[in-house]
């Protein structure tokens, strides 16, 4: 019996940018392209590494984690600056980009994971903090955002 493979991240990428090029939308052409050349790049880069590794989904992942975290620090400055037109983009982008990784997880739901792996780790003081995100990272790669986990990590562990 043969098994089908789901369509990879990268394939789904390039469908998604032949269908925005039918649509003509400048942001969505412009977001895919810089989507598709970050991963271009990564892919040359794993290639002349010395481990010579294949790019996966999760190198595609991590990508876009960095590319999303850009785009949140730009729309931070375009707020600060008065600039909707220009932050409009951002979130737009923002957007697309937040549609290929699995859903984040909210402000509450991270400070209760914290706790509880904290808890779970027995962990007492800031000194901690590197064997709670290891767990953290281990078991919420995907959907959590660890620089807020850090943040409310700090924030439980120095009240203790």
């Amino acid at each position: 019996m043969c098994k089908i493979n789901p369509m990879s991240l990268k394939s789904k990428i390039e469908s998604d940018y032949e269908n925005s090029l039918k649509s003509k939308d400048k942001i969505e052409i412009s977001t895919y392209r810089l989507i598709l050349s970050g991963i271009k790049d990564l892919e040359i880069s794993n290639r002349s590494s010395s481990e010579k590794k294949q790019t996966d989904d999760n190198d595609i992942k991590q990508l876009i984690k960095k590319m999303i975290k850009q785009r949140n620090e730009s729309i931070e400055i375009y707020k600060k600056n008065n600039r909707a037109d220009l932050q409009a983009v951002e979130e737009k982008e923002l957007n697309i980009l937040n549609s290929y990784l699995p859903k984040q997880l909210g402000n509450d739901e991270i400070k209760n994971i914290c706790q509880k792996t904290i808890e779970e780790t027995n962990a007492q003081s800031i000194k901690d903090m590197g064997k709670v995100m290891a767990i953290l990272k281990r078991n919420y790669s995907d959907n959590l955002d660890f620089s807020k986990a850090g943040t409310i990590l700090k924030e439980i562990l120095s009240k203790k």
